[in-house]
């Protein structure tokens, strides 16, 4: 029973991490091109919200709950497609923390704009360009994930 309760746990968490990030990417890409900075500035606050509420916890979850099963399993972690798993989640993490400190300035950046009754600043617009060029790595390596953990190749 423990280790379905885990693998649950594992499940929940991926669907939690996956769905924020794919929910909060959409919103964020979409707001962000209709450059209103109110509605840019309302969106990335959330957005960042979100992070912390669902994206943090699930980040250290995952490998948690991951290296558990695997332990329960008795598979090791050399195993090729556990192996792999691990490298694409760290790719993908190491893509996700920069963005949560572009996401930061990105709100900061907008809420000033809406203040002031201005367009979305340069800055913002660097920012937003470096956090789609991370994004998609993450997106990519996260689909890769649950590839291997569902096919569990040889």
């Amino acid at each position: 029973m423990e280790y379905l309760i885990v693998k649950w746990l594992h499940i929940l968490s991926s669907t939690l991490l996956f769905g924020t990030g794919i929910g909060s990417a959409f919103y964020l890409l979409f707001a962000s091109l209709g450059r209103q900075p109110h509605t840019v500035a309302f969106v990335t606050r959330y957005v960042v919200i979100a992070d912390w509420i669902f994206t943090a916890p699930t980040i250290v979850l995952q490998p948690l709950s991951g290296f558990y099963l695997a332990h329960l399993a008795g598979i090791t972690l050399r195993s090729g497609w556990l192996a792999w798993s691990i490298v694409l989640y760290l790719v993908a993490v190491a893509c996700w923390l920069p963005v949560v400190a572009l996401q930061i300035r990105m709100r900061d950046s907008a809420h000033r704009a809406a203040v002031q009754g201005t367009d979305l600043p340069p800055e913002y617009w660097r920012h937003f360009r470096l956090w789609v060029a991370l994004g998609f790595p993450a997106l990519f390596a996260f689909i890769a994930v649950f590839y291997l953990m569902v096919a569990k190749p040889v």
